[in-house]
């Protein structure tokens, strides 16, 4: 018998769908510096391969071309271990210590070269410990806030992290084909946390159905009473004229108790990524404003292939940027080069 919580553990597939998926998905920040981490693995075991991701990037970057640390890696092979002490081959590694509430989680860059001080290298080495129980959404995905403690080497220089952060995980089918998300009908919607303290946090998933960005699942933690959120909306309310990433958002939420919610984010950098292939995902440290305190946390803006692929072409116009310099290019005469 496991010492670990059946949630720690993978989860044996209930079908033979290869698109049933288990994800285990980490996420920390250094706010003072406006620096932003994730490790997201993506396991399909009906298929036997796994994709994986880890991603560092401040507000000089804001695509995986460009951030300071971007590796996702394609159809790796599963390792014959636990989720609760497994190492993946693309050098992020996990081991539970306390179920369901601490975990060690580390990442060395695969490419690094052993033996040699690399600047472009990463080495991460950090404890998540829960401030809150698990919140489930159904029976096949839990949501949690914790406080984040440890190192980022990157780029040739050790950066201390202490500050609060998220984990998520879900399993079961999740289909990468139609126009929604997760094959739902709804094209766009958000994941937003801010944790000031373990007692006064939030969190919010919404999807768009048609009638704007409404919440689905989430809870309020204030005052050190928690409850799960009953009714809410996330609104962008403003966005970069040249990335459309947000710059600004808002959240307003009610719990179960009747209790009401008021946010407002400022987005302090973006990161804009196809975390699966039906999934464009925005990821933005977030400074968040609510019941008269500061905190920390994120906001993203999420889409299927084909909301992302529209929303954006929308925005489009004749006098766009890119627009006059492909007219300008089809305006000149052909190069004919000798033979």
């Amino acid at each position: 018998m496991s010492e670990h919580h059946r949630d720690d553990e993978f989860h044996p597939p209930t079908s033979d769908d290869p698109y049933w998926t288990e994800t285990c998905w980490f996420t920390f920040t250094v706010p003072e510096r406006r620096l932003s981490g994730q490790l997201y693995p993506f396991f399909r075991p009906n298929q036997g391969v796994l994709a994986s991701g880890a991603y560092f990037w401040d507000h000089t970057g804001h695509t995986p071309a460009d951030i300071l640390h971007a590796r996702h890696f394609w159809h790796l092979p599963i390792p014959d271990q636990p989720l609760s002490d497994i190492q993946l081959p693309n050098g992020i590694a996990y081991r539970c210590l306390e179920p369901l509430r601490r975990y060690a989680l580390s990442y060395d860059d695969p490419d690094a070269v052993v033996g040699e001080t690399e600047d472009g290298a990463v080495h991460v080495e950090l404890t998540f410990t829960a401030i809150a129980p698990p919140n489930y959404l159904g029976d096949s995905h839990l949501d949690q806030p914790g406080r984040y403690q440890g190192t980022i080497s990157l780029a040739g220089e050790e950066i201390a992290v202490d500050a609060f952060g998220f984990r998520d995980r879900s399993w079961g089918s999740r289909s990468q084909f139609g126009p929604g998300i997760h094959g739902t009908p709804a094209m766009t919607g958000g994941y937003s946390y801010a944790t000031a303290s373990d007692r006064d946090a939030f969190h919010v998933i919404t999807m768009d159905f048609g009638t704007g960005s409404l919440a689905i699942h989430g809870y309020l933690l204030r005052h050190g009473e928690w409850s799960k959120v009953a009714s809410g909306r996330r609104q962008v309310l403003d966005r970069d004229a040249r990335t459309a990433y947000p710059t600004a958002v808002a959240i307003d939420l009610t719990d179960e108790s009747g209790r009401a919610l008021h946010a407002e984010g400022r987005c302090l950098n973006g990161l804009g990524l196809f975390l699966n292939p039906n999934l464009y995902s925005v990821n933005c440290l977030t400074e968040w404003t609510f019941d008269g305190m500061c905190a920390f946390g994120e906001d993203h803006d999420n889409w299927s292939a084909a909301g992302i692929r529209q929303f954006l072409r929308s925005r489009r116009t004749p006098d766009s940027p890119d627009d006059q310099t492909y007219q300008q290019t089809r305006s000149r005469p052909s190069e004919v080069h000798p033979v």
